[in-house]
């Protein structure tokens, strides 16, 4: 009862909040897409993805496109597109990739990431390059999303769905196969699970999160251009999964409220926002490795064994309910 009187004052939040506070409810929700779309990847199937700014700008750019060549097509309908089309440049992307390994697929990944950037930049005639491009308002059965207010109630649900869906591909045998190839390559080899398949459809499904939250981002932002998908965007969404929890949906979240909570304070101060972010990067990665969500399922566990010892209980095959691995 309490998690659903939360929900409901959280829904009816925007009649009480100013129209900035709102504005960053649905960034949050936005980036939280995208970090839970790039932990599938790097958290879940344990491959490197450095250019998720890339499929952030295909959404972004399908979105702006189709919105304004067919404004007739509802944001219900062009959303989905963005996300299929975008987890479509996902898969192929991930065949070539199926190859590499380490730092060759982070290399790989940000060249992506670039030459994405690169099109933009060069196919002004669709993309109205370094201009940028207007992007129509959000329109559904004639009603208009023409406020950061209305946007919230098209951001949210579409945000909480797909959050629900992340959590059940995790605990379904896609997900147990995606750890399983994190853990080793080659025991889920002699597992029976076929590491091409697997490694594609991650690409695929982490892409395809990514085309929405871009879809999402190009709505709420109304005006995007090339600088707002550089290879500083694609490090912070790595910095979120990082602080937030690897491999975990609830550490996706934090790390993204966290840090698009500090990109909100420290706006015009892009030198101390790098400061801050690296060094929280490097002290995360040393000390706590498993993240924000990683410290609470140990806190957990504890208070667990204190109160009638059997705090491992928890743990279903070794993995946490969202599948972190326990240290």
């Amino acid at each position: 009862m309490l998690l659903v009187g939360a929900g409901v004052l959280f829904f009816l939040s925007p009649l009480v909040l100013g129209r900035y506070m709102v504005f960053i409810l649905n960034l949050f929700a936005v980036y939280a897409l995208v970090s839970i779309g790039l932990n599938l990847v790097m958290g879940y199937t344990g491959q490197i993805s450095a250019g998720h700014a890339g499929f952030l700008a295909i959404g972004a750019y399908f979105t702006a496109i189709v919105g304004t060549k067919m404004g007739w097509m509802p944001a219900l309908l062009i959303l989905p597109l963005a996300g299929l089309f975008t987890g479509l440049i996902g898969f192929l992307l991930g065949i070539p990739i199926l190859r590499l390994k380490g730092f060759y697929i982070a290399m790989a990944t940000l060249a992506f990431g670039v030459v994405v950037g690169e099109i933009i930049l060069q196919w002004s005639g669709l993309t109205h390059g370094d201009d940028g491009f207007h992007v129509p308002r959000a329109a559904l059965a004639g009603f208009v999303f023409n406020s950061d207010k209305r946007l919230f109630y098209l951001v949210q649900p579409i945000t909480l769905g797909m959050v629900l869906v992340a959590r059940n591909i995790v605990r379904r045998r896609v997900g147990r196969a995606f750890i399983a190839i994190r853990q080793s390559e080659i025991a889920s080899q002699t597992m029976g699970i076929h590491l091409a398949k697997y490694k594609t459809s991650a690409f695929a499904v982490s892409a395809f999160y990514t085309g929405i939250a871009g879809g999402l981002f190009a709505f709420v932002i109304t005006h995007i251009s090339p600088d707002s998908f550089n290879l500083g965007v694609s490090i912070d969404f790595i910095a979120m999964i990082v602080i937030g929890g690897m491999g975990s949906i609830l550490g996706s979240i934090i790390g993204a409220v966290i840090l698009t909570g500090l990109q909100q304070l420290l706006t015009g101060l892009p030198e101390v926002q790098m400061l801050i972010f690296g060094v929280a990067l490097i002290l995360f990665m040393i000390f706590m490795p498993r993240g924000i969500s990683g410290m609470l399922f140990d806190l957990r566990e504890k208070l667990g064994k204190s109160g009638n010892g059997e705090g491992k209980g928890k743990e279903v095959n070794g993995t946490f309910p969202d599948g972190m691995k326990r240290g």
